[in-house]
């Protein structure tokens, strides 16, 4: 029992990551019905960028506190992953916003494999350790340990989802994304300007995987070039599960996600010997895209956009 609460706990933490980059996916999807394999180079992109500035901080001495520092980092990489992503928008996927989807399709793989590229050349092949900057005091709760750090993580990860369904079903802006998503060519007669909706729709979900990033390399403690792929996949993965396009699907499956790889990683394995362990965690991820994809291609919670295309 103490097993399955522990990697209970684990699970919901590393749930909370992949819900992040799944929003990015599930919201550029829900717009424009477009898979963005690049977003998870994105996350990528913002844990190096802020591990970065978390090493020249520390390097120079400053006398600043550890969550502090890892802060700046994260200000840091917020702003460079959202030029980005709206980089990424303008270039590669607006002069193709009317050709077939394959292309689409093509140009976010090569995106991808460009950023991965760039970032090789930047911060070289190698892992990169991220430093321990915030508290990891542990805590005892029903037999399992969960420590400061992962309460962070959960907390944080709860408030901006949090503030993203109220941007989205409370706001002016959050009405002009929905009215886009259902019918562009009606929401622009009304007066969206729908590039401008569509440009920010990827500049906040970049902004989430910059957060994602720094997260999921101060859980793990690294961070390298190509730390994005498998991530990203896997959240597209959540998105799948939870219904792509569906924000509060994305939700929900990162969260399951996450949950039942701790658990094929850590109770299946304690009861297979091994065998099911930690090495075979990312099995687990996959088995659930195929068994979704083959029972409820529309993902738990369904959703008109992806039935649409």
């Amino acid at each position: 029992m103490d097993i399955f609460v522990q990697q209970l706990i684990n699970g919901l933490v590393l749930g909370a990551i992949y819900a992040l980059v799944a929003l990015g996916y599930t919201m550029v999807y829900g717009i424009l019905g477009l898979i963005n394999f690049a977003h998870g180079e994105v996350v990528m992109i913002g844990a190096m960028v802020a591990l970065s500035v978390i090493q020249v901080l520390v390097a120079s001495g400053i006398a600043l506190p550890g969550p502090v520092i890892a802060a700046l980092g994260l200000l840091a990489a917020m702003p460079v992953c959202m030029v980005l992503g709206f980089a990424i928008e303008r270039v590669a996927y607006r002069p193709l916003r009317n050709a077939p989807r394959l292309a689409a399709l093509i140009t976010a793989i090569g995106v991808s494999i460009l950023l991965q590229n760039v970032a090789m050349i930047i911060w070289g092949r190698q892992y990169h350790s991220f430093p321990a900057l915030l508290p990891s005091t542990p805590h005892q709760l029903a037999g399992a340990t969960i420590n400061d750090l992962q309460i962070f993580i959960v907390l944080l990860a709860i408030a901006i989802m949090a503030g993203l369904l109220y941007l989205v079903h409370r706001t002016r802006l959050g009405r002009a994304m929905r009215a886009t998503s259902e019918n562009p060519e009606i929401a622009g007669l009304m007066g969206v300007d729908i590039n401008t909706v569509i440009s920010i729709t990827f500049v906040i979900g970049s902004a989430l995987a910059a957060v994602a990033g720094v997260m999921i390399s101060a859980y793990y403690g690294i961070a390298h070039y190509f730390m994005g792929f498998m991530l990203g996949l896997k959240a597209f993965t959540a998105a799948v599960l939870g219904g792509i396009g569906n924000l509060a699907g994305a939700m929900l499956g990162g969260v399951l996600l996450g949950v039942i790889e701790s658990l094929g990683a850590g109770y299946i394995g304690a009861l297979t010997g091994g065998f099911l362990g930690s090495h075979y965690q990312d099995v687990f991820a996959f088995l659930v895209l195929i068994l979704v994809l083959t029972l409820r291609p529309s993902g738990l919670l369904g959703e008109r956009v992806a039935e649409r295309s």
